[in-house]
Formats: C-alpha cells, structure tokens, sequence
C-alpha cells in the first residue's frame, strides 16, 4: 500500500511542475508580448554611469 502511495504522489508532483513550468510559460510570453524588450538590452537592469563598485551592504549588528 505504501509503494502505490508513494507512486501517486510521484506522478502527483509530476503533474504540478509539468502545471507550474507552463503557468511560467505562458506568463513569461504575455510579458514579452506586452512589453518587449529593446534590442541589446540582457535584463541586468541599468548601468551605472560611475566606475565605483558596488558598495557590499552588510546586515545590521543588534
């Protein structure tokens, strides 16, 4: 019985990745769709228009 169990659930959590990659999907096509990117632009976000590193933000102590 545990071995049919186990199975089940398998192909359960099989069926919800397969479910979440194409909600992904689909939502990442509309994006696109709606507001396509310019040519060149990689995602990174905005460049910096200084040379400086980045300052390493470091957690507040107690």
């Amino acid at each position: 019985m545990l071995e049919m169990d186990l199975k089940a659930r398998a192909a359960q959590l099989m069926r919800e990745a397969e479910h979440a990659r194409l909600v992904r999907s689909v939502t990442r096509a509309r994006r696109d769709a709606r507001d396509p990117q310019p040519a060149g632009h990689d995602g990174t976000g905005a460049e910096s228009h200084t040379e400086r590193p980045r300052r390493l933000r470091l957690p507040r102590t107690a």
